[in-house]
């Protein structure tokens, strides 16, 4: 699992809803004999490294008396119950069968909000149950509508605060609801460009992002009695992005890239729109994630990623709890994913490259520690393949940073090769467990995977050098990337594919369109294929990002020449290598219709397409079933094209 956001310490869980897909880990071993022959690992069966995992998602109760997470039940994940030190059978309080559930939070001590949407449409609607399993109700029963929750009011026992796309799908208005019946009252309706809520440490709704796409305006009001005025506006590529109220209601943290190439962290004044102290700043890359102790009201740290996650401490207490959990836990990114209100019962995550990880209960009164499960038992942590951290040279200059993962077993050279473009593309890779790459290198493929320009996390000139440039020179940077491979003798020149997923997907295609003679095969996951129609169909609540994706991308009037130039469904003429795709027929960002199009035009050609639709599915395949389909064909789709290593 890469990345983990050890929120439990943040409190944005309860803010942000994401629907995940847990899987297994792969199984690669080196072993070196006396004959210094390379001995190959045993090849681990597919199911183990997509299947869901035994449970996940762990989550203590605000008076730390009970665990929720959710299991497998009838192959779909649900929330069970279980009060700690008790030897009664867990509580399922779920009854998901057709898609799992997404997410969940407790709301007090004794009830459980969760959300699902409908095979993969992301319009994601709340539910309320007892942990008793009783009283289950849906709190959101409206038709094409998306749910986000603003505040959960810990300190309100029956009522929360939540954003609403109902009264137009385009924008989010505000809404209190009672979470015992259902009853919700407007509280701030939106005037058509905000694109963000925040509220104070008292529930107050008092800041707002709003957008025009392209500028982007602080507003901030001292009481909800009063209008929101405007704090600061700042072109879009200039962030002052609240993270929230400090404790007395008066400031806010806030991270900017404000004047600066790497966003850091401030105290920031919203009376005066003045900066007042930097929290913390680092001078490879972004800081935007902050940690706080609420009990006792203090800033306790940051977490930053590098080659790897780190944390930097403000305070000795915190500094003094994570000492203890890395000496009970040696070896592995260690972080606190959940904890009780008075702080002193937590649940705590580790987790690696080599590992899905596992969960553990600490009580810091008593000094109990436990540990609660291990996500994939199934896999031997000792087998596995480690990801190497990497570095190369684009063409132009730009240092590239990545991740490098080699086949056990086989000597690294001359290897078939996967490289594994990451998704967004304002996004990053990160060290950390992956079942794809795990899967992979136990199968014999070396994986590369980049932070190509226009990623997220190293600055705000490195995120703006991908601005119009998909196809371009985003796409050189992975190209760089595979001439590094061969250089360095690890590659097959004839042996290279590419996979990737949503935006990966696209460079899947660009790279089988634009640089034919590279790659012997490819793997397009959910990707779009024609820019134009993917800007055409935006998800409606995406419309206040319409003129930032123009620029960012290509505005589809003044820069036709360029989205026709890149988009490869207009250059399928140029694609030899067999292609394989994958879409789900409910994907509300990248349309069925970028599949089939490409699909269509490769087919006219007599060109090697498979293509695989789930009618259950949206953007990336929730349901374990399908997850096997699709990593099924995948692998026998690699095989064929790309051959096995050598001893």
């Amino acid at each position: 699992m890469k990345d983990i956001f050890f929120e439990g310490e943040i409190g944005m869980w309860k803010h942000i809803f994401l629907a995940v897909l847990v899987t297994g880990i792969a199984v690669v071993i080196l072993m070196w004999n006396a004959g210094s022959l390379w001995a190959l690992p045993r090849q681990i069966p597919l199911e183990d490294f997509f299947r869901n995992p035994e449970k996940v998602s762990f989550s203590l109760s605000p008076n730390g008396e009970y665990l929720a997470y959710t299991q497998p039940w009838q192959r779909r994940m649900n929330v069970y119950v279980q009060k700690i030190g008790s030897h009664d059978e867990p509580l399922r309080l779920t009854e998901a069968t057709a898609r799992n559930v997404a997410g969940y939070f407790w709301k007090g001590n004794d009830r459980i909000i969760y959300i699902q949407d409908s095979g993969g449409d992301e319009n994601y609607h709340l539910f309320s149950v007892d942990i008793t399993g009783k009283n289950k109700k849906e709190l959101t029963p409206f038709p094409n509508v998306r749910v986000s929750v603003v505040d959960d009011l810990e300190d309100v026992e029956n009522e929360m605060i939540i954003a609403m796309n109902r009264r137009d799908s385009r924008l989010f208005d505000v809404y209190r609801i009672n979470v015992t019946t259902g009853e919700m009252g407007l509280v701030a309706e939106n005037p058509g460009d905000i694109a963000g809520w925040l509220t104070d440490n008292e529930g107050k709704l008092r800041a707002a992002v709003r957008s025009d796409g392209v500028q982007t305006s602080l507003l901030y009001r001292k009481t909800e009695d009063e209008p929101f005025r405007t704090v600061i506006t700042t072109n879009f590529k200039d962030s002052v992005s609240p993270l929230f109220f400090t404790f007395d209601n008066r400031y806010l943290y806030v991270a900017s890239n404000l004047h600066r190439d790497k966003s850091a962290i401030y105290r920031y004044d919203p009376e005066t729109g003045t900066f007042l102290d930097l929290v913390y700043e680092h001078p490879e890359v972004d800081v935007y994630r902050l940690l706080r102790s609420k009990k006792r009201q203090v800033i306790t740290g940051v977490r930053f990623i590098t080659d790897k996650g780190h944390y930097a401490f403000f305070d000795e207490e915190r500094r003094q709890l994570q000492a203890i959990l890395e000496e009970k836990l040696p070896g592995y990114e260690v972080g606190v994913a959940s904890m009780s209100r008075d702080e002193n019962r937590m649940l705590v995550y580790a987790g690696s490259d080599r590992t899905l990880g596992s969960y553990y209960f600490y009580d810091r009164n008593t000094g109990d520690f436990e540990k609660l499960a291990d996500l994939s038992p199934w896999l031997k942590e000792e087998e596995m393949a480690p990801m190497r951290f990497i570095t190369y040279t684009s063409r132009d200059g730009l240092t590239i940073h990545g991740y490098l993962t080699l086949p056990v077993g086989v000597e690294p050279k001359n290897l078939p090769v996967v490289v594994h473009p990451h998704g967004g593309p304002w996004a990053r890779d990160a060290w950390g467990f992956s079942p794809e790459v795990q899967f992979l290198a136990n199968r014999g493929y070396a994986v590369l995977e980049m932070n190509f320009r226009g990623s997220t996390g190293y600055g705000k000139s490195f995120w703006v050098a991908g601005f119009r440039q998909w196809g371009r020179n985003m796409q050189n940077d992975i190209t760089d990337g595979v001439s590094w491979l061969i250089k360095e003798g690890i590659a097959d020149a004839e042996r290279v594919g590419i996979y990737g997923a949503s935006y990966g997907g696209y460079a899947v295609l660009a790279g089988l369109a634009f640089t034919p003679e590279i790659y012997a095969c490819g793997v397009d996951f959910v990707g779009p294929s024609n820019l134009f129609t993917l800007l055409e169909t935006l998800p409606p609540y995406w419309e206040l990002g319409r003129q930032m994706m123009y620029e960012q991308v290509g505005d589809p009037e003044k820069d036709k020449d360029l989205l026709r130039s890149v988009s490869p469904v207009f250059h399928a003429d140029k694609i030899r290598a067999p292609l394989f795709v994958a879409q789900g027929a409910n994907d509300p960002r990248v349309k069925k219709a970028e599949s089939d199009q490409i699909v269509e035009a490769l087919r006219k050609r007599n060109i090697d397409v498979e293509y695989m639709i789930k009618d259950n599915e949206g953007h990336g395949f929730a349901n374990e079933e399908n997850r096997f389909d699709f990593y099924r064909a995948m692998e026998t789709f690699l095989s064929r094209h790309l051959g096995k290593p050598t001893k």
